[in-house]
């Protein structure tokens, strides 16, 4: 009788959890982020890359883009439910401008709760821990590191910066080729995928060679435009934001309404904005940690 019990109320429980809606994915998949943070990491400054790897969790082993999608992993989590809605920015529809005051709130407006209102946070975490050693006892460093190294790619991600009707593109319906998802997981996932297979031989050390390449001979001159922030600012993701939100307009939202079919012509167009954006997250977060970790770092694993 207890058993039987039992079994129809983990049924009914069952039935009720496959009821709840899950969050939206609303991230670079794990290629991006891992690609992104690849190149991060060639260029940390020795100062910023010894801080960096005191900070990172063992399971890592000193490679920063071993956890660049923790930030994704964690947040179904009950502990971390609180930060889904970090990882992106709604926008007015059509306007195709960001502004902080007006957009950085979560569904219920909490204000500071979005994707760029986050990477200020856990900015500003690092830097005053590492001015002032009495802040370890105050933040998670190691969280704090994760979740800005996944958060600046997510910026990137121009649908993470997309319209509010449509969730950045979740709510648009499309065909990939002959496979049905949608706009947002386009972005996410299936022109880095696609890529993949049609350029780089299944290989995404080979796709990050290549962007890397791109950076030090096609992008060479833009990389100081890159790596500015006003005012000499530590960081400024309002910047990537209004970027971010002008491609989504531009490449993303263009010729991809509910139910149209995405082949070729979309695929070859809107990858060299793909592979573009995971090089300008890579060496914008790598030189936002640079300019955290100035000096030698000295602050233990937290």
């Amino acid at each position: 009788m207890g058993e039987g019990h039992n079994l129809t109320r983990n049924v009914t429980l069952l039935i009720l959890l496959m009821l709840i809606p899950l969050p939206e994915v609303l991230s670079w998949g794990k290629e991006g982020h891992y690609a992104t943070c690849k190149i991060t990491q060639e260029y940390l400054s020795e100062d910023a890359l010894y801080a960096v790897k005191q900070l990172l969790p063992d399971s890592a082993e000193g490679d920063l883009a071993a956890v660049c999608a923790w930030a994704d992993e964690v947040r179904h989590n009950y502990r971390f439910r609180w930060s889904s809605a970090l990882h992106y920015i709604d926008t007015p529809d059509f306007k195709c401008n960001y502004e902080y005051c007006r957009d950085c709130h979560d569904s219920y407006g909490h204000k500071h709760r979005c994707v760029t209102g986050a990477i200020y946070n856990y900015t500003m975490q690092l830097s005053s821990a590492y001015a002032n050693t009495a802040s370890e006892l105050t933040y998670n460093l190691t969280e704090a590191l994760m979740f800005l190294s996944h958060f600046v790619g997510d910026v990137h991600q121009p649908l993470h910066v997309g319209f509010t009707g449509d969730l950045g593109g979740n709510s648009i319906t499309v065909r990939w080729y002959r496979r049905k998802t949608n706009l947002h997981h386009v972005w996410d996932d299936m022109i880095i995928d696609s890529a993949l297979k049609t350029f780089y031989d299944s290989d995404l050390s080979i796709m990050i060679q290549a962007i890397k390449r791109n950076i030090t001979e096609t992008w060479s001159n833009d990389i100081p435009v890159w790596e500015h922030c006003a005012h000499n600012y530590t960081v400024c993701p309002d910047w990537y934001a209004s970027e971010s939100i002008s491609l989504a307009c531009k490449f993303a939202y263009k010729n991809a309404t509910p139910g149209s079919t995405l082949q070729d012509e979309y695929f070859l167009s809107r990858l060299p904005v793909v592979e573009k954006r995971l090089a300008q997250g890579g060496v914008r977060l790598a030189t936002i940690l640079n300019r955290i970790f100035t000096s030698k770092a000295t602050i233990a694993q937290s």
